[in-house]
């Protein structure tokens, strides 16, 4: 299995970051095929009370290299990744890896 690991750094705006990933942003990555599971966290301070590293991560899982390929370059794919540049004011770094069990 496949993991996209989406980290969303700390927007300008949170209040906008939340609306707008909650009603444009999710609906458009649903319809994305090939995702077998996806997760979303949005992070809290540490038990310290500092700032998480990262705001809000989703991950996205896949069966395999392949389905992740073909699904990132689908047109919901496309829309999915081109949509971030709309909210995502803090930056977002995204990393793929297998998952073990």
């Amino acid at each position: 299995m496949i993991k996209a690991t989406v980290l969303y750094g700390h927007p300008t705006d949170p209040g906008a970051f939340e609306k707008y990933y909650a009603e444009t942003h999710l609906p458009i990555a649903a319809k994305m095929p090939g995702v077998t599971k996806m997760e979303l966290t949005k992070f809290l301070p540490g038990p310290d009370g500092a700032k998480p590293a990262y705001y809000r991560m989703a991950e996205l899982y896949f069966p395999g290299p392949a389905e992740l390929q073909q699904t990132m370059g689908s047109p919901e794919g496309k829309a999915t990744t081109t949509d971030l540049s709309n909210f995502a004011t803090g930056g977002v770094t995204i990393i793929v890896g297998i998952v073990e069990n």
